[in-house]
């Protein structure tokens, strides 16, 4: 099953399990352990519902302690990702990419201008990776995600991440070598040093011209890949 859907499925499971174990607000959840072993889903699939319930607000995660419930959550009232269908993998890529701009051109800037210590530590992490892995096998899907992310968690607004989570499928179709080309916006890369040099500089002018300049190359690849 693709990894959407089979996150999709396992966000229900988790939902439905929290609400039959009548834990409620403030109330620990159970471990990744425990979770797989009453559920049966893998490591990696709980994480990503975990992180999926933090970025919509119902989960919270304390270092040391674990995880929390925030707000009530079930099967029938949990978030679900906008779905929307693509057509063509040009159309979808350009379509999403409309809502890329608006939203990590603001999220850029406000990074610049709200960024802690630890939030340019983490993007500092991300963006390494993000090199190493690009330099290694010439292409970094996930990782160019993952710095992504955490200039979303730069600009201290929840609503960012939870927008992101509601349309998370289609963001990922970003990260997934479309067309079957791994050289995808290969050219953008040089551009993310940049950008966060602008954000750990408190440059939001600069952030938002760099961030630009990312998109911009992804919609040529977008149209000349998609010919």
């Amino acid at each position: 099953m693709p990894s959407a859907n089979r996150t999709k499925d396992a966000i229900q499971i988790v939902a439905d399990h929290i609400a039959k174990s009548g834990l409620r607000p403030s109330d620990r959840l159970p471990t990744e352990h425990e979770l797989m072993g009453a559920l049966g889903i893998g490591r990696s699939t709980v994480r990503e519902v975990m992180r999926h319930f933090q970025a919509l607000g119902v989960v919270e995660t304390r270092r040391g302690s674990g995880s929390f419930l925030r707000r009530s959550i079930s099967a029938a009232t949990v978030h679900l990702p906008l779905s929307f269908d693509p057509g063509p993998v040009r159309d979808g890529l350009l379509r999403t990419l409309d809502v890329r701009r608006g939203l990590e051109v603001e999220a850029s800037m406000l990074a610049a201008s709200r960024a802690e210590r630890a939030d340019i530590e983490r993007m500092r992490e991300r963006l390494e990776e993000m090199e190493r892995v690009h330099l290694e096998k010439g292409t970094a899907g996930r990782e160019d995600l993952a710095f992504h992310l955490s200039i979303y968690d730069a600009t201290h607004n929840p609503l960012f991440g939870q927008l992101l989570e509601q349309m998370r499928e289609a963001f990922e179709l970003f990260f997934d070598k479309p067309f079957d080309r791994p050289d995808f916006a290969r050219r953008s890369f040089p551009f993310h040093r940049e950008l966060f040099d602008a954000i750990a500089g408190r440059d939001p002018a600069n952030a938002r011209e760099k961030t630009l300049n990312i998109l911009a190359i992804v919609e040529e690849d977008i149209e000349d890949m998609s010919q």
